[in-house]
């Protein structure tokens, strides 16, 4: 990225862009990889990011407005997209595409479970459906900490 950024790494989240926000994407662009879990506790989460950073820096393709996806699929493991401008070489290359309806959390990873109630409670307010739940996890726990904020968007595709 071009400009410093105040940790080093991760920028200051702005979460008004993405609260209560419908967003549209038609085969919007993604690297994927997936991390190994174990109830839903992530356990190789820096080493998979680095080696997908790693590729897409080597294309010059990161950008502040590049999103970090999780889908939490499994106890066991989720699969990771980051979005790209361009396919990425040796990299699993995919698309997303839905509308999904977005809200921003922030607090503590273990209230979790409530910001999921919360989420399907909102999308049920918009007389919507939820079809997948995919997490934005905003800034690595450094960089959270040195915020002194922990942002999560939940995406819901409807």
């Amino acid at each position: 990225m071009a400009k410093e950024l105040e940790t080093g790494c991760c920028p200051r989240f702005n979460p008004a862009p993405w609260d209560d926000k419908e967003i549209t994407w038609n085969n919007k662009l993604f690297v994927k990889d997936h991390v190994t879990s174990l109830f839903h506790i992530p356990l190789n989460f820096g080493r998979v990011i680095s080696k997908m950073m790693k590729k897409i820096k080597a294309v010059d393709d990161i950008d502040k407005d590049t999103v970090v996806l999780s889908d939490e699929n499994s106890m066991l493991g989720s699969d990771l997209y980051v979005s790209v401008k361009k396919e990425i070489p040796n990299a699993v290359n995919t698309t997303i595409s839905g509308t999904f309806l977005t809200k921003v959390f922030e607090g503590p990873y273990k209230d979790m479970s409530r910001w999921i109630k919360e989420m399907k409670d909102f999308v049920a307010s918009k007389d919507k459906v939820i079809k997948k739940l995919y997490f934005y996890y905003t800034t690595c726990p450094k960089c959270a900490k040195a915020y002194g904020k922990n942002h999560v968007v939940i995406f819901a595709k409807v």
